[in-house]
């Protein structure tokens, strides 16, 4: 069973900075893409960005583009999430997860059973 840990997270001001890590155990398959989503109060989780099993495609909600980079480590089974220029409106749990391929992960699909997430906020 794979089981997905994420951490990183805090509490930061308005165009601050968080880097998210996320750690896969259970032999995960390597051949997988990696994403990140997140959960607002009251709000359904939705995509944040997702990357390829070998790291040469990523992809972005719309909201995030050009302040997060995800990345990976394929030796470490990890996941990274640089997050900038933070805003109040990026408070979330984020979570991460996998799927075959990053389309599927932006279309809010995922393969593991979730983890508790990291929270992330950011004040004004």
């Amino acid at each position: 069973q794979v089981q997905l840990v994420e951490s990183g997270g805090g509490s930061v001001q308005a165009g601050g900075s968080l880097r998210l890590s996320c750690a896969a155990s259970g032999r995960p398959p390597t051949l997988y893409a990696m994403g990140w989503f997140r959960q607002a109060p009251g709000k359904e989780r939705d995509f944040v960005a997702a990357i390829s099993w070998n790291g040469a495609d990523t992809y972005y909600a719309d909201s995030v583009k050009g302040r997060f980079t995800i990345s990976r480590d394929k030796v470490k089974n990890t996941a990274y999430l640089q997050m900038n220029s933070l805003k109040p409106e990026d408070t979330a749990v984020y979570y991460c997860n996998a799927d075959r391929t990053v389309q599927a992960l932006g279309l809010n699909r995922a393969l593991y059973p979730w983890g508790q997430g990291t929270q992330g906020t950011v004040s004004s």
